[in-house]
């Protein structure tokens, strides 16, 4: 057996109490999944015999170095690109019938929002789509924008909001097709840190509102172990999971968390998987 799957074995076999309190529907079942892409140069091994199970209400993070196969794997769960080996199920079908379906909602690095159009506008592009009534509109565009406290800018353009406001209508428009999974690819990866300290902040309160499950990328162990009830750690070439750590810190978290040695320890333990993951020589 190799270390790698020593250290996931054993973060598996002990999970956090939250985890063992009730029984929860899985939302994403993961099983062999490997991923290889065509290139004129030759295959590029992206994904490798990724396992993994995310369940309802989980607040999942996806932390690796770069080239590691965090974004192809959250797009993979969105149907945005297809693996070549291995299952993959969203709510219990193909991700192509939950992206049909309209199961998730997808933020992406920028806000991507259009700059002729007006927040409330930007909000309404996928309901629009939909072709859900006006009057339905006008309610899911108050009710999202209420969630992410932009109440009040509804008639503002893109380019009259911070880059934190941005991401956070973004969020909006991902929420207002009233998904049960949302995914997330560093979307404040770009924004400074004060802006992003208050933004995990926000988000933390969005999902303890709307007790959606969260799949998030980023590269920020901070961040990671401050959002997430799991944390998956991600190796490169090819893409592969080292380790799967369950947090046992309190749902209700506050920056001050930060400096405490429980969150220390789990800090402690995905920057030694980062480290052991990846070898710096490649």
């Amino acid at each position: 057996m190799t270390k790698a799957a020593s250290v996931k074995d054993a973060a598996m076999a002990d999970p956090a109490p939250h985890s063992r309190s009730g029984q929860k529907n899985t939302v994403i079942d993961i099983q062999n999944l490997s991923l290889t892409f065509e290139t004129n140069d030759g295959p590029v091994h992206a994904l490798s015999d990724i396992d993994l199970k995310i369940e309802q209400g989980d607040f999942v993070s996806f932390i690796g170095p770069s080239g590691c196969g965090k974004t192809t794997l959250l797009r993979v769960i969105a149907d945005l690109e297809r693996q070549t080996a291995g299952t993959i199920t969203v709510n219990g079908v193909t991700p192509e019938q939950a992206r049909l379906n309209r199961a998730y909602g997808y933020v992406f690095q920028a806000a991507a929002l259009y700059p002729w159009r007006t927040i409330a506008r930007n909000i309404a592009l996928p309901l629009e789509i939909m072709g859900l009534p006006k009057s339905e509109q006008d309610q899911r565009i108050a009710k999202n924008m209420d969630l992410v406290n932009l109440t009040g800018f509804e008639q503002k353009y893109p380019w009259q909001l911070s880059g934190g406001m941005q991401q956070r209508a973004s969020i909006a428009r991902a929420l207002a097709v009233e998904p049960d999974l949302l995914l997330m690819d560093e979307p404040f990866g770009a924004l400074d840190e004060i802006v992003r300290d208050h933004l995990n902040e926000q988000l933390l309160q969005l999902w303890a509102k709307t007790n959606k499950t969260v799949v998030f990328v980023t590269h920020s162990i901070p961040e990671a172990v401050f959002l997430s009830t799991k944390i998956v750690v991600l190796c490169p070439r090819p893409g592969r999971i080292y380790d799967v750590i369950e947090s046992d810190l309190p749902r209700e978290r506050t920056l001050d968390l930060r400096e405490t040695p429980e969150f220390l320890k789990i800090a402690h333990r995905v920057r030694e998987g980062l480290k052991a993951g990846h070898s710096y020589e490649d």
